[in-house]
């Protein structure tokens, strides 16, 4: 088959059919990957049933692998980390997030394996361009102006991590992709997250109204998990969200980050 792309919603993320990832990708066909990946913020490729080296493999075209703090790399596979037995009462992930936030240097790319995969268990993503260029001209010079301290509270609680060493950083509330040139909005968690200079007080409602129009189901992707799914988002433009719907079943992904940048 032939490489074939296609938009999954009229807002985010696209379909890749016709390749092996397994398989070496000559030059040609990373380009077109690499222009649709930002293009639509996520790429979805179905079939992969990648193993760890082969998973690290492909990553690399795209960058170079870290693994987020207060997480530990699978043995014998560098900058593989497996999400597995999370627990719906302490789960980080069941809230719309960037990966890592918290970090002076967010990781620009994830890509996510799928090994084993019960019933429920879907992933969500929102087009933080779009949430950002919905709101009004004005709106959107103030919040230029604005800083947001993010914390690693919730996946520290999820890790067992005290609060005392969970990281923290400040970055923009909105931030400008490096490649791209457009303007996303930087939003998290209310938990996670304060407009620095504010009080929480101050800060929650304007948070909390941003948060919640970014996630409109206009702007969103929800992807149902198959066992040898890969995919992958760009971190600097979307968020995403992992349902926790699955109960007591098993569900085991593995994960690669890729070096990113710090949010201008």
């Amino acid at each position: 088959m032939p490489l074939k792309i296609t938009p999954l919603t009229g807002s985010i993320g696209a379909s890749v059919e016709g390749l092996h990832l397994r398989e070496d990708l000559d030059e040609a066909t990373l380009t077109t990957l690499r222009e649709a990946f930002l293009e639509y913020c996520m790429l979805v490729f179905r079939g992969q049933h990648l193993e760890p080296p082969a998973h690290a493999e492909f990553a690399r075209h795209w960058g170079e692998p870290v693994v987020t703090a207060m997480l530990d790399q699978l043995p014998g596979a560098p900058g593989v980390v497996q999400i597995t037995d999370v627990k719906k009462e302490t789960t980080a992930t069941e809230a719309w997030h960037y990966d890592a936030t918290f970090e002076a240097v967010p990781p620009k790319i994830s890509i996510l394996s799928a090994v084993t995969i019960p019933v429920g268990g879907d992933t969500l993503w929102s087009n933080q361009y779009l949430a950002f260029e919905r709101l009004s001209p004005d709106l959107r010079r103030v919040l230029e102006t604005l800083r947001v301290r993010f914390r690693g509270i919730r996946l520290g609680r999820m890790m067992g991590i005290p609060e005392a060493e969970q990281p923290q950083a400040v970055h923009p509330l909105v931030r400008t992709h490096p490649e791209t040139g457009r303007q996303a909005l930087y939003v998290g968690h209310l938990e996670n997250s304060c407009i620095e200079g504010w009080t929480k007080e101050e800060s929650d409602p304007l948070m909390e109204f941003l948060y919640t129009q970014s996630v409109t189901p206009d702007n969103v992707y929800r992807h149902s998990w198959q066992p040898g799914d890969l995919v992958m988002w760009d971190n600097r433009c979307t968020m995403h969200y992992a349902v926790h719907d699955y109960g007591d079943q098993p569900r085991a992904l593995n994960r690669i980050t890729l070096h990113g940048e710090v949010p201008a």
